[in-house]
């Protein structure tokens, strides 16, 4: 009786032990499926990008001298501020100039006043002629000073013109519209003809942007562009996180360089809501024509391993399930998958930060969001392309 209540006592204990075994065993099971955010893939019709560094140009950039020497008088432009062609900038002590003038304008008045004695003389002498009471050499003598007279004239005249000439360009304007920078030479200085700068003008309203092509690039994807098609470019300056400005190629070069096997191009930026500086560091981004379908999944998404980049998708049961895919461009946030992925696959969104494949999740479904994103490049100069971060 005895040995049976303690066989009985035994086995309630190891039933008891085992029940307690097991309850924290299925309890941690629990505890370890995380819960993770998925998504089924997407898919968009995408345009190749092509990124290319440079620095903008003005169209029109002059480095301003004088036509004529002399002391600085005056300066009359705010160093920076923007100025029109014609607008007066330095002004030179004129009074020289003016003297020359002067001292001309008296010898042409001479001169006139000769040639009206030698036109005269030589109607007088054409009258005398007729009537035989002069002889033909002294005629020709009175027509050949009437000619003397008239080149003598012109040759003032034109020293006059040139002499009011070095008078103007004592008022040195500005020949272009632009941003004036500073002046170099100050009053009271004295400057060259055709030497001295005394300052610098850029044009600001229209820029451009030089960037070479390799040819490969461009026979795949643009063979048949002209700079008449005007394709479009976007542009992202330093410090920003868009390419936030629309331009287009206006011009392409008319032979490869042998020497780098490039092709040059150049976009035109017209006037932008933000300002655009002449020697501005860019990146320019071209889009190829071609449009193509491809699966889209966020950057985060994809895992390395060592050579292989891959993508965690969700299986049977919810276990993570481990593809082998080969990755396109980047567009913002997201990635290209040209293989490895199918339309319907559902993947870990946050990548293999925190699971592996072969671990059991917790599916937290969530829709993928691409505003903001731009996979092809769209007409309206308005379009926002999100910087690679």
């Amino acid at each position: 009786m005895n040995k049976h209540l303690i066989a009985t006592a035994i086995l309630g204990v190891s039933l008891t032990l085992v029940g307690c075994a097991e309850e924290p065993g299925q309890q941690a099971n629990q505890q370890h499926l995380q819960a993770i955010d998925v998504a089924t893939v997407i898919t968009k019709p995408v345009q190749s990008w092509h990124t290319y560094t440079t620095r903008l140009e003005a169209p029109e950039e002059v480095s301003l001298m004088p036509r004529v020497s002399g002391v600085i008088e005056k300066i009359t432009f705010t160093e920076g501020d923007v100025v029109k062609k014609g607008d007066l900038l330095f002004e030179l002590d004129a009074r020289p100039y003016a003297a020359v003038v002067a001292s001309l304008e008296a010898q042409v008045a001479s001169a006139q006043a000769a040639l009206e004695q030698a036109q005269s003389e030589a109607k007088r002498a054409e009258r005398l002629t007729q009537r035989k009471a002069i002889s033909t050499e002294q005629a020709e003598s009175r027509t050949s000073t009437l000619h003397q007279r008239k080149a003598q004239l012109s040759a003032y005249e034109a020293q006059l013109t040139s002499a009011k000439l070095d008078l103007e360009f004592t008022q040195i304007r500005s020949p272009i519209d632009g941003i004036v920078s500073r002046a170099n030479i100050t009053k009271g200085n004295n400057v060259l003809a055709g030497q001295s700068v005394l300052t610098s003008i850029v044009s600001n309203k229209t820029m451009y942007a030089y960037f070479d092509v390799d040819e490969r690039t461009w026979n795949s994807a643009f063979s048949d562009v002209t700079s008449s098609d005007k394709q479009q470019v976007v542009m992202q300056k330093v410090g920003q996180k868009a390419f936030e400005h629309s331009g287009y190629i206006d011009f392409i070069d008319n032979q490869i360089n042998v020497a780098t096997g490039t092709l040059r191009v150049r976009a035109r930026f017209d006037q932008q809501k933000s300002p655009l500086r002449a020697g501005s560091f860019a990146r320019i981004k071209l889009a190829a024509n071609e449009v193509q379908e491809h699966i889209i999944v966020p950057d985060r998404a994809i895992g390395t391993d060592l050579k292989n980049r891959f993508v965690l998708t969700v299986g049977e049961n919810d276990i993570l399930e481990y593809k082998l895919v080969t990755v396109g461009e980047r567009y913002g946030r997201f990635r290209v998958i040209t293989s490895g992925l199918s339309g319907f696959d559902v993947i870990a969104v946050n990548g293999p930060a925190r699971v592996g494949p072969g671990m059991p999740i917790a599916p937290n479904s969530v829709e993928l969001d691409t505003s903001g994103v731009a996979f092809t490049l769209k007409p309206a100069a308005s379009h926002l392309l999100m910087a690679k971060k």
